[in-house]
């Protein structure tokens, strides 16, 4: 019996024994991971999928960027690094032994070389390369900023609607300080991404809305004609990415641009018509609500009528007149329910009715 236990005893031992080269056949792995900018990235994915065997270990960076894990088997291994579903960097046949491996992932350092791999392959010259490298890296930079500018817009799009609850109220006060608030916060978002037109959109709106609560005839004109700029600006960035976006898609040469394209521009034109229309340039506004009714002929009742406004306002212009009851009449004409188009052409043929001494119509 003693013989038997004893037996049983070594047994055990030997197995230990014997599992203990297995256990030692597994490797430590960590790295850190940081983005083009040199910033941890935090909360990512870094899959490791054996080659080999098929085993995928799931990690997970934390506030610094550092991802670690025991027991990773030797091999060949596909590294990915992925955040909210996009992959950021990968490394293929990684090999990994029976000991400490580290793996860093350095998304500048990986994007300088996918640059110079293209380069190398296309037989681009140092100084072009040079080139794509800058480009990548303002590109890096303006991507950065883009979330920095949505948290910007989210923050003028809250002060601009107290300004609108305010000045409907009579506060002119609360309002004046949240529309300035807005305009500073939108100003700082068009330095930081200037080729989105709908910040310098959005800017011009709030330029317009803030006008409206100005006492100061001079102030009033000065954000009228801020808004206008903007507006420009605006038009100009999205015919500009319109037309990259046509030249990008040979195979749509000539091909009409897509509704939604067409819709924002018109309402651009429609803005900048209203703001010319209130700085005294009635001929351009009329040319906006042109533009915007070319765009858009759906809504030309609304265009007409804001272009036949703008034409009764013009000063000294003889023939603005008779345009502007013109305009009131094809907007009539698109839409015969549209109440507005009668009364401002009513209100334009008065205008050019004559009296008598006695204050009777001639």
């Amino acid at each position: 019996m003693k013989r038997n236990l004893i037996f049983i005893t070594l047994f055990a031992f030997l197995s230990v024994l014997l599992t203990v080269p297995a256990l030692a056949q597994t490797a430590t792995v960590k790295g850190i991971c940081k983005d083009a900018q040199g910033n941890p990235v935090t909360d990512a994915q870094v899959v490791w999928h054996n080659n080999d065997n098929g085993r995928t270990f799931n990690l997970k960076t934390n506030k610094k960027g550092e991802y670690f894990s025991l027991g990773i088997e030797p091999g060949k291994y596909t590294v990915t690094l992925s955040k909210d579903g996009k992959e950021l960097d990968k490394v293929n046949n990684y090999p990994v032994s029976s000991d400490e491996m580290n793996l860093d992932f350095d998304l500048k350092k990986s994007q300088e070389q996918a640059v110079q791999d293209t380069a190398k392959k296309q037989g681009m010259t140092p100084e072009q390369v040079k080139q794509a490298q800058e480009a990548q890296a303002n590109n890096q930079k303006y991507n950065a900023n883009i979330k920095v500018a949505n948290d910007k817009l989210k923050a003028a799009s809250a002060q601009l609607e107290t300004a609108a609850t305010a000045a409907k109220s009579g506060d002119t006060a609360t309002a004046n300080t949240n529309y300035d608030g807005a305009i500073s916060t939108l100003n700082e978002t068009a330095q930081l991404v200037p080729n989105e037109d709908l910040v310098w959109f959005k800017l011009g709106a709030a330029y317009t809305d803030s006008a409206r609560v100005q006492t100061d005839a001079a102030e009033r004109t000065k954000r009228y004609s801020d808004a206008y700029t903007d507006f420009q600006k605006a038009i100009d960035l999205r015919k500009t990415a319109m037309s990259n976006a046509s030249s990008q898609k040979p195979a749509q040469a000539g091909k009409a641009p897509e509704v939604s394209d067409q819709t924002r521009l018109a309402a651009y034109y429609d803005n900048l018509g209203s703001a010319a229309s209130k700085t005294g340039k009635s001929a351009e506004a009329a040319e906006a609500y042109k533009q915007a009714l070319a765009l858009d002929p759906t809504h030309a009742g609304h265009y007409y009528v804001n272009m036949g406004i703008a034409l009764m306002n013009a000063p000294a212009d003889p023939n603005a007149h008779k345009e502007s009851l013109d305009a009131f009449d094809k907007a009539i004409a698109a839409d015969p329910n549209n109440a507005d188009a009668y009364y401002f052409k009513g209100s334009g043929q008065m205008q050019s009715v004559t009296m008598d001494s006695s204050g009777k119509m001639i």
